[in-house]
């Protein structure tokens, strides 16, 4: 049995496959089973699927720029009249050779060519879409697939006769974290409650300016795990020894990144998460149950990431505050009536719990593993 994933090249598009793909190898063989995966060159990508057990295969993706001026749009006709055509033909070359028996789409312009190469060679074709506002190569893609697995109820733009909703697949570790192993890897005092704020795979320099702007305060009320991003570590860590007293720096734990063990364990002992609105976090918080504020990306594609918060918050387990309006009193003044209103705090770990779709991964491969003994 040979499966193709195709994803763009963030971590919302690779995670997903990552969960998709151990639950297929927990339940076929690895005698008979081969997994691989084709996109544009991805780093973090490629890494982490080749531990998992994927053969990797790059190939040229055209991809469109919706802000940058006339640079940009220069690099979009390039990209459209040259590399997306290369792209495909580079796909067709690859899942030819492959001949696999189903291709997976996660999205992201990287997917794209070899959605349109396996409809092509009349490859079966799945895609899943995390968002509510499916990009662009994702509403091309939908096109040539035979079902579309959704992460909201309420995804836009997609025929109903073809949408399957299963929830985003979120990798089933992440909720093994424990308490105890928290306090020990993060160095907790375990005194107050425990704010784990997380930047996305994107960053979100805004956030993390808020947060050192209010952190003295912060740190009265909470111990706070903050992931900064790996390009404002540094930064971060040494304006916050500047705000915050020496005594209450045993309080904050800035990382640049969460590892899957970190964040497993920081979910764990986590009494609310701050996030961007990206589908992946939305689903991981949701199957821990711990209500959020969640703060979405502006610059998202089709604004997917406010649509999100928002579809995510319609059911009470989060709240929203848009970056525009964000200030940082408001920000403290939100995060405490949550967690110290126990009244409140409850309904919303309930109404998270309610939301969740922990066994999505499973689910998508259980469909496929189905599909291919028709």
């Amino acid at each position: 049995m040979k499966i193709v994933f195709a994803g763009g090249g963030t971590g919302g598009h690779i995670l997903p496959i990552v969960a998709i793909a151990r639950e297929l190898q927990k339940s076929v063989s690895d005698q008979q089973l081969q997994l691989h995966y084709i996109g544009p060159k991805d780093m973090f990508g490629e890494m982490t699927l080749e531990q998992e057990g994927l053969r990797i295969h790059r190939i040229f993706a055209g991809k469109l720029r919706r802000t940058g001026g006339i640079g940009a749009w220069l690099k979009n006709i390039f990209d459209i009249c040259v590399l997306l055509p290369l792209g495909i033909l580079w796909a067709l070359k690859i899942v030819l050779f492959l001949w696999p028996d189903a291709i997976v789409s996660k999205g992201g312009y990287g997917a794209l060519p070899v959605t349109i190469a396996g409809w092509l060679l009349r490859r079966p074709v799945f895609l899943h879409e995390s968002d509510i506002a499916p990009g662009l190569a994702n509403r091309i893609g939908g096109k040539f697939a035979l079902e579309i697995f959704t992460s909201f109820q309420r995804t836009e733009y997609f025929s109903a006769k073809k949408m399957l909703f299963v929830g985003n697949p979120i990798r089933r570790e992440l909720l093994t974290g424990d308490q105890q192993e928290a306090a020990r890897l993060f160095q907790l005092t375990n005194e107050k409650p425990v704010l784990l704020i997380l930047g996305g795979s994107q960053g979100a320099q805004r956030v993390n300016n808020i947060i050192l702007e209010i952190l003295a305060k912060l740190l009265e009320s909470f111990e706070v795990i903050h992931q900064t991003g790996k390009r404002n570590f540094e930064q971060v860590r040494k304006e916050g020894k500047v705000v915050v007293t020496q005594d209450n720096l045993r309080f904050y734990h800035p990382l640049p990144f969460l590892t899957e063990p970190e964040l497993k364990h920081a979910y764990a002992t986590a009494s609310l998460v701050v996030s961007r609105a990206g589908s992946g976090s939305i689903f991981e918080i949701s199957a821990r149950g711990i209500p959020a504020v969640l703060i979405p990306l502006p610059e998202s594609a089709q604004n997917h990431q406010l649509k999100n918060a928002y579809g995510y918050a319609q059911n009470g387990a989060a709240i929203v505050l848009e970056e525009s309006n964000l200030t940082p009193h408001f920000f403290l003044d939100r995060i405490i009536s949550i967690v110290f209103n126990e009244e409140k705090y409850k309904k919303m770990s309930s109404a998270a719990f309610d939301f969740s779709k922990p066994n999505a991964a499973y689910i998508i491969a259980h469909y496929l593993l189905e599909y291919l003994k028709r």
